[in-house]
């Protein structure tokens, strides 16, 4: 694997880190933000699919559909 490959993948993973982490946050807080808690996760979801992608040298959707998670 290249190292330009290498990098995308870890920049989506590392992204895909941060939002799990703002997720961890808002659901741990005093006053949770479940809702925004939820949609963090699935940015991090989304994130680390496509990490899975590129990996797999596919081609990688600006948005991802449920219908295009489907295995």
């Amino acid at each position: 694997m290249n190292t330009a490959k290498q990098q995308l993948i870890q920049s989506w993973l590392d992204k895909a880190e941060h939002d799990l982490s703002a997720a961890r946050i808002l659901a741990a807080s005093t006053e949770p933000v479940l809702d925004a808690a939820i949609y963090h996760c699935r940015q991090a979801a989304e994130k680390a699919v496509k990490a899975f992608l590129v990996f797999r040298d596919e081609d990688v959707p600006t948005r991802l559909s449920r219908n295009q998670v489907r295995p």
